[in-house]
């Protein structure tokens, strides 16, 4: 995938995982990395960043296979945020199905 795709979508994906169940941050890069090709590095800065803003916190819980793992939880700010950017990414993809239509029914003509 495009890294500028990814970019500007990861955000997005992470409060759409948060949102489901609590997470830590490997495990969160286990979840996308099944998806997409990613590293932790890329992960990490965009949590560190969500805390700041305050759409979401943090929480450290024992883990049975070693040390306490920091969890992420979305608040009730991240989650405007994310019924703002989950609008905002649809009609994103409603507009570029657009245009790929456009454009195939261009080719077949």
């Amino acid at each position: 995938m495009n890294v500028q795709f990814k970019k500007g979508v990861l955000e997005l994906v992470v409060l759409l995982i948060i949102n489901q169940n609590d997470e830590y941050g490997y495990s969160l890069v286990k979840k996308i990395s099944n998806r997409m090709d990613i590293t932790e590095g890329t992960v990490y800065p965009i949590l560190r960043r969500l805390v700041k803003e305050e759409y979401v916190t943090t929480y450290q819980q024992a883990s049975a296979d070693g040390p306490s793992r920091k969890y992420y939880r979305i608040t009730s700010i991240g989650k405007k945020k994310l019924r703002a950017l989950t609008s905002e990414w649809k009609e994103f993809t409603h507009i570029i199905d657009f245009f790929i239509r456009e454009s195939d029914q261009n080719e077949q003509t």
